[in-house]
């Protein structure tokens, strides 16, 4: 062991330069994918992570920029450009007048399903670089 955690064994090496590169060709996949359905990788994000709140078919612009890790006003822009290619819409909250909901159009919910349905056997062929044994094992910090 050294000053700074357990030492990492060749196949644990060997298992965290599978799995980045397994995510790294996932990523890619899927922006390309959004690209030729005619989005920006961002505005593929922010659909899903609409779609993608908990419990509920709607987000607000602070959930959204939490998911995707950007500041609020970019996050705004991101709604604004989403907005005008019809693929949000934006309403009032009727809890909290100071909110607005951000849902998926019939636009947006199309474009996504079919990005999804993609994504999803695209997961499927990279699944083995996506099991991450070295996080399976409970105890050890990598």
């Amino acid at each position: 062991m050294s000053d700074d955690g357990p030492e990492i064994s060749k196949s644990e090496y060997e298992a965290l330069h599978d799995f980045r590169h397994a995510l790294r060709c996932f990523l890619r996949f899927s922006e390309q994918a959004a690209r030729a359905a005619g989005l920006t990788p961002q505005q593929h994000q922010l659909l899903l992570a609409v779609k993608g709140q908990r419990g509920r078919d709607w987000a607000s612009v602070s959930d959204l920029a939490e998911s995707l890790q950007i500041r609020h006003h970019a996050a705004v822009g991101l709604v604004d450009r989403c907005e005008r290619v019809g693929l949000v819409a934006r309403s009032p909250d009727p809890n909290d007048r100071r909110q607005v909901r951000v849902t998926l159009t019939g636009k947006g919910e199309a474009i996504l399903a079919r990005l999804s349905t993609r994504n999803q056997r695209e997961l499927r062929t990279l699944r083995a670089g996506l099991k991450a044994p070295f996080l399976e094992e409970g105890d050890r910090d990598v």
